[in-house]
This record gives C-alpha cells, sequence and structure tokens, in this order.
C-alpha cells in the first residue's frame, strides 16, 4: 500500500507543478489554488509512504520521477526545448535513483 501511496504522491507533485506553469505566474486563479491542493495532497500522500519506506529511497524517487515526468510534459504539452544535456541529465537522475535503491538492498 505505501508504494501506492508513493505514486499517488508523485502524480499529485506532477500536477502541482504543471498548475505552477499554468498559473502564468499566480495570475490564473483556478491552476494557482490547485497548485497548493496539489501539493498538500502530495506531501500527505508522501508522508503516508515515509511510514514504512526508507526517507532517502521514497524522496529519491518522488523528486527523480517528479523531475523526469515534468521534463517530458515540458517538451510535449509546453513546447519546451530537448537537447542532449536534457538527455543526458534525465538518464543521471534515473541512475541515482536506481543506484539508491540498490544500495537499500546491499545492508
Amino acid at each position: 500500500m505505501h508504494w501506492l501511496y508513493l505514486i499517488i504522491a508523485i502524480l499529485l507533485e506532477v500536477s502541482g507543478t504543471t498548475c505552477m506553469k499554468m498559473s502564468d505566474g499566480f495570475s490564473k486563479l483556478a491552476p494557482t489554488l490547485f497548485i497548493f491542493i496539489f501539493y498538500g495532497l502530495s506531501f500527505t500522500f508522501l508522508s503516508l509512504a515515509l511510514k514504512v519506506l526508507p526517507m532517502a529511497l521514497t524522496y529519491a524517487i518522488w523528486s527523480g520521477i517528479g523531475t523526469a515526468t515534468i521534463t517530458v510534459i515540458g517538451v510535449i504539452w509546453f513546447g519546451e526545448g530537448i537537447n542532449a544535456i536534457k538527455l543526458v541529465s534525465l538518464l543521471l537522475i534515473i541512475i541515482g535513483v536506481a543506484g539508491l535503491h540498490f544500495s537499500q538492498e546491499v545492508q
């Protein structure tokens, strides 16, 4: 169940960040309100996941997958550019999260 909480937390964080872009610097009311709703719920589910899952791994997954997903959304939905540096950086995020996961199994 705690992995499900983490997945929900990630989806809510990505939704909040997307709303941040859509709020146009907090000038649009609905997306601005959704920022706080989505982030509040995201932190709630992240806290529930942290009751059982290791903190370093959980936060790395939450932030890493969130960052990678936001990058994809930015490229596809908002027309932001993609280049080799972005792709390598995303790969390094994935490698870092995997490394933290495997370090938990070694202990």
